[in-house]
């Protein structure tokens, strides 16, 4: 498909070819990636190409759905998205703009974007798609997704300097466990109990709205495969990831982290059961990470969470993490899933 749009200044136009992404493999989409890497890198401290060599992989079997963006016969940007029965989930959508001028590369994510949302909201076997496109700032998309009918969540990447900020430097053993609490390492025998602690603690919180996965036991323990066992989120630290168990032995809390890059670690989960809120294991679990992460070397820790979830946006701020990047959740629900919702 062929779509005209404007140059930069408005006066030229150019013709973007909008192609199926299972016509081309991973070496012909490769130099896009090393590019989308060093964005990654600059913007979040991100070593990206563990999931880049990944996303390579699907490439090759020729069965990932999305689009790819031609300009001038070359490839300048794509989008992917991925089916988990009657959800999709958008994996990533980039364009680069040294290839794509002299049409901005926002232009051509937008374009991509809007096929691919054509596709999907006119499939009759989906009734959820979400998104969230950690590399894109805030509102940067809002207008094509508002459009297509989705809700939007802000969402706070934070960051925090390991050698300078409160969640460190010996703040860990400052902390006092509460009584009845033992921490302990990450093993896999949490394994199955770690699905129902995530589908608990997140029950009627804004993050289940954002992501499906948390509001059954099943679907928690999908989503601690895929940031254990697969390299999406970085490569899983062993090391500074802890659970809290209480007398008998039960998981009341836990924190999970990956190694993002060399000397930069990314807690991909925190969560304790409602009892055991507002005893300061939350707080006590992220200081005693960033110890264990500084001890080792590590320069900086960062996070991810809901604006709206302002309690823990004021706890991770006292703790000396700051906002290095903002960007968007997006949920969209068919008519006949949101009725079902109130039936």
């Amino acid at each position: 498909m062929l779509v005209a749009l404007a140059g930069a200044m408005g006066t030229t136009t150019t013709m973007i070819e909008v192609l199926d992404l299972r016509h081309f493999s991973a070496r012909q989409l490769l130099p896009l990636l090393e590019a989308e890497c060093r964005e990654w890198k600059e913007r979040l401290r991100w070593d990206y190409r563990t999931s880049a060599d990944l996303l390579l992989q699907y490439l090759d079997s020729r069965v990932l759905p999305g689009f790819v963006a031609m300009v001038g016969g070359r490839v300048c940007g794509y989008i992917f998205c991925v089916y988990e029965g009657n959800k999709a989930v958008v994996g990533d959508v980039y364009a680069s703009g040294e290839v794509s001028a002299p049409l901005p590369a926002k232009d051509v994510e937008r374009t991509l974007i809007t096929h691919l949302l054509e596709m999907l909201c006119a499939s009759p076997q989906l009734d959820r798609i979400e998104a969230q496109l950690l590399l894109h700032p805030a509102r940067s998309l809002e207008e094509i997704f508002q459009r297509a009918g989705f809700q939007r969540h802000e969402r706070l990447f934070m960051e925090c300097e390991l050698q300078q900020c409160g969640c460190a430097k010996g703040a860990g053993e400052k902390l006092q466990v509460p009584d009845g609490i033992e921490l302990r390492g990450w093993s896999g025998m949490h394994f199955q109990e770690a699905g129902r602690l995530v589908q608990r603690a997140y029950a009627g919180h804004v993050d289940a709205e954002l992501n499906d996965q948390y509001r059954t036991a099943e679907g928690a323990l999908r989503f601690l495969h895929n940031i254990i066992r697969f390299p999406g989120c970085g490569t899983f630290d062993l090391d500074a990831s802890t659970v809290a168990v209480d007398g008998q032995g039960r998981l009341a809390a836990m924190l999970l982290t990956s190694r993002v890059q060399e000397r930069v670690g990314h807690v991909t989960q925190v969560c304790v059961l409602p009892e055991f809120k507002r005893r300061g294991l939350g707080r006590l679990l992220v200081s005693r990470c960033g110890e264990q992460l500084r001890k080792r070397g590590f320069e900086a820790m960062t996070l991810t969470v809901t604006a709206g979830n302002a309690g823990a946006v004021r706890l991770y701020e006292e703790m000396g993490f700051r906002v290095r990047h903002r960007f968007d959740a997006v949920v969209w629900k068919s008519v006949a899933a949101g009725l079902a919702a109130f039936s």
